[in-house]
């Protein structure tokens, strides 16, 4: 599997799923952004005051990955997209995209309601068959997490109707992102950090 291609940090921290060689094209393709992935991955810690504290519209575990990515030019990205048949215009819209640079679409779902995995994997399908993008990555939480969800009394926050590793892995394997070459990353417990 071309996931050896990551760094060791990674892969012992991060639990990684991989289709239609995702980790070969980004790192061959697209290796500035490669790099850019990697080296937010590599800095990421999953910090007790991150879970501590409620969320409002976005949680900082989001914020923080969103904005490392963002200083690395990164950008939310919304597509204006339509169907022509017969000449007749239809409207095709997708939803933003939480950091997209050079073709490579990247999604945060850390604490949503699962459905949005559903809305993230159409939307990668849809932009790859329309090439505007030549990869999705996801980056989520792994159900172990849980257990210090439960121990700082957070866990009803983190339902399981939330999006989790769980959660992701059937739609893909199910065919959810369709010809879209995928990378899939679990925040694992190992990333903890009791900082308050």
């Amino acid at each position: 599997m071309t996931i050896n291609f990551l760094p060791q940090f990674i892969r012992d921290n991060y639990e990684i799923h991989e289709w239609r060689h995702a980790c070969a094209i980004l790192k061959e393709d697209f290796h500035s952004e490669f790099e850019d992935i990697c080296d937010v991955l590599n800095r990421f810690r999953l910090l007790k005051s991150h879970i501590a504290i409620g969320g409002g519209r976005k949680s900082k575990v989001a914020e923080w990955i969103d904005g490392e990515l963002y200083r690395k030019g990164w950008r939310e990205t919304s597509f204006d997209t339509k169907i022509t048949v017969d000449g007749r215009d239809m409207e095709s819209p997708t939803h933003a995209v939480d950091c997209y640079k050079n073709r490579v679409a990247l999604e945060i779902e850390w604490n949503n309601k699962d459905p949005f995995f559903d809305r993230d994997l159409n939307n990668f399908r849809l932009l790859f068959d329309l090439r505007v993008i030549s990869v999705g990555v996801i980056i989520t939480r792994c159900d172990d997490l849980q257990e210090i969800f439960d121990s700082l009394g957070r866990g009803k926050s983190y339902g399981s109707s939330t999006t989790h590793l769980s959660k992701l892995l059937p739609r893909v394997q199910g065919g959810g992102g369709a010809g879209c070459p995928l990378l899939v990353f679990g925040i694992r417990r190992s990333l903890y950090v009791e900082d308050i």
